[in-house]
């Protein structure tokens, strides 16, 4: 059971980019969490689905989860079943600073982001490219050999063209049997994560989704894991520490993410971050 202050976030990132390759039995129940980074999750075998942004994915081997920053999200795992997957971390800012041409390594996340979907599911040749790149990726890595860190970011660099080519052309979006929703409780989060300035209330949301503020409420926390006032207080807490990031002043983050009161803004972002709005800032 997620606790009730907040989200946690997990994973810091101090590179470009991290690799993982997972493979574990008897995983515990992962709470919901977030990242300041963007995650790409690569399913390679094990029975699990992936839930984020209260829709929940079925996977299949070889599936790719593009998981943009700050999305709450969590796995379900078959405990019996060896869970094997590649998980990268990596840098928005690598990411936009790498392309050439006006092309930005970031569109397969824009992407996912605008079909609010974040499953691709690669075809058969698709997968056969993946799977060779990774493995490239995966030695270069652990080359310590002249130029390994510049091989290794190459590879990288080719993995990324080759998700970004395959998300322009991918369709799972539009299977309905690939995952599972509510599309009341999407139509909120989509609302709320697009008005974080305004007032938002339980009353005013169940109404903008034609339900019961009771059944809103109870059917929001077991999708997201969380009630609706601690969702919205975490989606604004996450998108002030963004503007304090990109130069706003500590009042104008309080403002502009719809807290009434700074002290209450001040102490929940302490809270949240374990500094305050100021020492936050760049």
């Amino acid at each position: 059971m997620i606790q009730p202050a907040n989200y946690q976030r997990r994973g810091y990132l101090h590179e470009d980019f991290r690799l993982f390759h997972l493979r574990d039995m008897g995983v515990e129940e992962m709470e919901y969490h977030y990242h300041e980074f963007d995650k790409i999750v690569i399913f390679l075998s094990g029975r699990a689905s992936y839930i984020i942004e209260g829709r929940s994915y079925f996977l299949e081997p070889w599936d790719v989860l593009l998981v943009s920053h700050h999305l709450i999200h969590k796995p379900v795992t078959d405990p019996e079943q060896p869970y094997e997957r590649v998980v990268i971390y990596l840098n928005s800012g690598f990411l936009r600073s790498s392309g050439t041409r006006g092309e930005d390594l970031g569109l397969c996340f824009d992407l996912a982001r605008e079909r609010q979907f974040a499953l691709m599911r690669p075809g058969g040749g698709e997968r056969e490219g993946l799977e060779l790149l990774l493995e490239s990726l995966e030695r270069a890595l652990e080359d310590q050999g002249f130029g390994g860190d510049l091989l290794a970011r190459t590879c990288f660099l080719q993995l990324l063209v080759r998700l970004n080519r395959d998300m322009m052309r991918d369709r799972t979006h539009r299977d309905q049997s690939a995952s599972q929703y509510d599309p009341k409780i999407a139509q909120a989060l989509s609302y709320i994560n697009d008005h974080l300035g305004e007032e938002l209330t339980v009353d005013a949301l169940a109404r903008q989704v034609y339900t019961s503020k009771y059944h809103f409420m109870r059917r929001f926390k077991e999708l997201t894991g969380c009630p609706v006032h601690q969702y919205i207080t975490q989606k604004r807490l996450l998108a002030a520490a963004g503007l304090l990031r990109a130069g706003a002043s500590a009042q104008e983050a309080c403002g502009q993410c719809g807290f009434q009161d700074y002290s209450a803004f001040h102490r929940a972002f302490r809270r949240q971050f374990g500094a305050t709005p100021r020492e936050f800032m760049p």
